[in-house]
């Protein structure tokens, strides 16, 4: 704000020099002729006329600068309201729900166990499979085993009846040679 009243003073300053330095002129104007006087004056007028231009124009800068200053003020007591009207809604929530940080980071934590468990979920349905496959493969070569065994016994058996029938051949023959 102090550079704008300096800014406009400076202006202010060059034409009152300029007002000291004419009418300096205008004290020798007794030598000039009619026609330098009524140009002198009509020079003077329109400095005049552009100093109060120029006073006038800085009277409406003045007033705008003003005026900003005071909407200024006014959103500043606005934003004070608004601030306070947040903090009162904040202690409102925090009193709602005391326990909320507490609800809050136990969701978090839920949410961490969540991502842990599901890797492992799958993990689990891999393991399974694999042992279930693996159950079935040893379900069938047991299967097979048993199969093998019975078939064994079998040809044992009939290995056993088949020497037990030529050693009761041979011992007859035995008995009829003697």
């Amino acid at each position: 704000m102090m550079q704008i009243e300096q800014q406009q003073q400076q202006p202010q300053q060059q034409q009152n020099q300029l007002m000291v330095q004419n009418s300096g002129s205008l004290s020798f104007s007794s030598h000039l002729s009619k026609e330098d006087e009524e140009i002198s004056k009509s020079a003077l007028s329109t400095f005049r006329a552009k100093e109060e231009e120029i006073e006038r124009k800085k009277m409406e800068v003045r007033e705008k600068v003003q005026l900003q200053l005071g909407r200024v003020e006014e959103e500043t007591k606005r934003l004070a309201v608004i601030r306070e009207v947040c903090f009162k809604t904040q202690e409102l929530e925090a009193l709602a729900d005391p326990m909320r940080k507490e609800v809050a980071q136990v969701r978090k934590k839920i949410d961490a166990v969540n991502k842990e468990l599901k890797p492992l979920g799958n993990t689990c349905q891999k393991k399974e499979r694999e042992y279930k496959e693996a159950l079935d493969a040893f379900n069938e070569k047991n299967k097979e085993k048993v199969q093998l065994i019975t078939k064994l016994m079998e040809l044992v058996s009939e290995s056993e009846k088949s020497r037990m029938k030529k050693l009761e051949e041979l011992s007859k023959n035995i008995d009829s040679i003697h």
